[in-house]
């Protein structure tokens, strides 16, 4: 049975924390916000206003929306009737220890507590807390600004329970955002991985000379950007290697994916780990055809272009 979730609370109302706050409202959730920041009246009302039309844009009803949410004098305050909890504080292992000691602690016993941490563990900061209430805390960390890009990394701690993290994708999914469980917890979890991954090369190869800022902003913005708005880097590859698939992409070019692995410093792949990669790629992807697989890619891609040419013109003409 889906949990209900009527009211949440929003712990931290900085960027991400504001984000939140209009996407529940905007689902038709009571949301109650807390923040020691001396303009958080004036800084929720201004994000309101801000993210109306972007939630409107997407289907969504905001008649009403800052009527929905509460400005709370405190933490407490915030938490006393919530279904669900979303933090968003400093990323900071004290300060996370001790504000979900306090929300365990106020907040009701079936609260849904959740971190938009973008790189502590949740087992990290719930270890002095009893099993009852740690199998209620997890991870929910989102892509800025949650309120449009969907993506939600759910990622339970170690003595989190299956039933919070059930609760945790019925919650997101509800709220029209992709929800993926991560089941290894692991800094910086898997998006913001791959984001410093990418970032940590960029600046290499601008360090070294190689492009410069704006040419290799060109580079991702009319290749990669491209091609992983509708296909991620494995289903990318998978098509990559034609009716063959990943299979033949990594017989055909992995000698030189390797030395180009092996100068990023990348431990080598043996070939159990090779033949492993392929099986898992071909069981994500291997049930349909290449053809099939292809004909979705792009056509997504021809619709990504479209908006960006539009969009494009559209900027012209306001200029």
């Amino acid at each position: 049975m889906t949990r209900p979730f009527r009211t949440a609370a929003v712990i931290g109302a900085g960027t991400i924390g504001l984000s939140w706050t209009a996407l529940f409202a905007a689902h038709g959730l009571t949301v109650r916000v807390s923040d020691p920041r001396p303009d958080l009246a004036e800084a929720v009302a201004e994000a309101l206003a801000q993210y109306a039309p972007h939630l409107a844009a997407r289907g969504l009803d905001t008649t009403g929306l800052a009527e929905r949410v509460h400005i709370a004098a405190d933490v407490t305050e915030a938490v006393r009737d919530a279904d669900v909890v979303q933090e968003n504080g400093p990323e900071r292992l004290e300060f996370k220890q001790d504000l979900f000691t306090a929300l365990a602690r106020e907040a009701p016993a079936h609260a849904l507590l959740l971190s938009s941490s973008s790189a502590i563990p949740s087992s990290a900061f719930t270890r002095e807390l009893p099993d009852r209430a740690a199998a209620r805390v997890l991870i929910g960390h989102p892509f800025n600004p949650p309120h449009l890009v969907p993506l939600v990394e759910v990622v339970p701690g170690e003595r989190t329970g299956e039933d919070a993290v059930q609760a945790a994708l019925d919650l997101y999914t509800s709220l029209g955002r992709t929800p993926v469980v991560e089941r290894k917890e692991i800094p910086g979890f898997v998006g913001n991985r791959l984001q410093n991954a990418l970032s940590r090369e960029a600046v290499y190869l601008v360090e070294q000379g190689v492009v410069t800022p704006e040419d290799l902003d060109r580079v991702v913005t009319n290749s990669l950007g491209l091609r992983w708005a509708t296909v991620g880097p494995f289903l990318g590859s998978h098509l990559g290697g034609g009716p063959g698939g990943y299979r033949h992409l990594v017989e055909h070019i992995g000698t030189s994916m390797q030395a180009m692995w092996d100068g990023l410093g990348r431990p080598a792949q043996t070939p159990e780990d090779q033949e492993r990669l392929i099986e898992a790629v071909e069981k994500a992807y291997g049930t349909s055809t290449y053809p099939e697989l292809a004909e979705t890619r792009d056509r997504r891609q021809l619709a990504v272009l479209s908006a960006l040419d539009s969009a494009g013109t559209s900027d012209k003409e306001e200029n």
